[in-house]
């Protein structure tokens, strides 16, 4: 029969082992930091019961080594996924690690993949009994499965608080954007000329932007653009590009040299990295003289509905920021005779694919505006037809559209 100082050696470690479990719980209800519950970890299995050397490597996204303990600081550089990803159940012998020194890898899943091993070596292997490896092998696989998922799972909280802090970030973000691209109700609305906008960026940011800037009493400038790419750095860039241009369009400074100044910001602001396509328009409606500039954009389509003739207002100069100098601008002027209308767009419109494959280019837009209706109510069934903007599977970018009546 077992002896009463046996019995009590093993209520003792039993006790031990409890408590140790209970600390750690404790500890992870707390919150406590990774570092905290790694310094745990290590005291009792090294301190308490005499386990030599702890090595643990964990996979975050990539193996990386989380403690060592009590082992050269060589031994951190183990090629995981070569050596050990074929260990599915705790290794007992000699493996070929490029060192020595390990007895035991204990290996930790979560979601029936591997998310850590832990290394074992122990220092009290040649003194008398049991090695202290062996005796408490249960409880040392129990409480490095506890510590590794408990890190785990913080790791992945505060991955999500991230993520939540930059989808919030984003969703302000978006609402600036928001705020740079005219309401329909600011869009001129006179007996001379009518416009309206429509705007869906394919993110919670974009690099579409349009405007329309009343210049003077019979004035009115406006212009669609689009930064090459999308997301953050393409919505900052836009923003910046808005300013600049509200800045400098005026009633009287020339389209050609507008265009210059633009190109001179961006080439800065983006170092060679992004550029702008852009169509910038300034209409007389006394004169019904529209003068306009495309800097690589989309070709707006001009209708004129009296004599059902329809024009592609295509490139003239390369884009905004491609070159640190344009080398030739050329300004474009169109006598506008009849009540007609114009659709500027970006290529997240004219890229949108039919069922054969085919891109929708301007056929939808001519076909839509083919007519004497205000062209409000053609690019609202034309936004309609397509499922824009969310029952259309081939959108895959920006969509923006500027239109205007040119009324006699």
């Amino acid at each position: 029969m077992e002896d009463k100082k046996g019995f009590a050696d093993r209520l003792k470690i039993s006790k031990f082992k409890l408590d140790s479990l209970l600390d750690i719980t404790l500890s992870i209800n707390a919150n406590l930091p990774t570092e905290v519950l790694l310094s745990k970890y290590e005291f009792i299995l090294r301190n308490n019961l005499g386990i030599g050397k702890i090595l643990i490597f964990k996979h975050s996204g990539t193996w990386e080594c989380l403690l060592n303990g009590g082992f050269p600081k060589h031994f951190e550089t183990i090629d995981v996924k070569t050596k050990l990803m074929g260990i599915c159940e705790i290794f007992f012998g000699a493996i070929d690690l490029g060192f020595e020194g390990v007895d035991i890898i204990v290996p930790v899943y979560n979601n029936n993949e591997h998310l850590a091993f832990i290394f074992i070596g122990d220092i009290e292997e040649e003194g008398e009994g049991m090695s202290p490896v062996l005796k408490h092998l249960n409880f040392i696989q129990t409480i490095s499965s506890i510590i590794i998922v408990a890190i785990e799972n913080i790791r992945l909280f505060n991955e999500s608080l991230a993520q939540e802090a930059l989808k919030k970030e984003l969703e302000l973000a978006a609402k600036m954007q928001k705020m740079l691209i005219p309401d329909n109700s600011q869009m001129p609305k006179n007996p001379k000329i009518i416009v309206n906008g429509f705007y869906y960026p394919h993110y919670e940011v974009g690099g579409d932007y349009y405007d329309c800037i009343r210049l003077s009493e019979t004035k009115t400038g406006f212009c669609i653009a689009d930064v090459s790419g999308k997301g953050i750095s393409a919505a900052i860039l836009m923003s910046n590009f808005q300013a600049s241009l509200r800045a400098l369009f005026t009633f009287n400074i020339e389209l050609e040299t507008l265009v210059k100044k633009l190109n001179s910001i961006v080439v800065i602001n983006a170092a060679g990295e992004k550029f702008i396509t852009l169509f910038v328009a300034r209409y007389d409606h006394k004169s019904r003289v529209l003068e306009y500039i495309n800097a690589a954009h989309n070709p707006p389509v001009l209708y004129n509905t009296a004599t059902g003739e329809t024009l592609h207002l295509r490139t003239s100069c390369v884009g905004i920021g491609m070159l640190d100098e344009i080398p030739a601008v050329q300004k474009s002027e169109i006598i506008i005779k009849d009540f007609s209308k114009i659709v500027c767009y970006t290529d997240g419109l004219s890229e949108l694919k039919y069922a054969d494959g085919t891109d929708i280019g301007t056929k939808e837009i001519i076909l839509h505006i083919s007519n004497t209706d205000p062209v409000e109510n053609n690019i609202r069934k034309m936004i309609k037809d397509l499922g824009l903007p969310h029952n259309n599977p081939s959108t895959f970018d920006d969509v923006s559209i500027i239109a205007a009546d040119l009324i006699k």
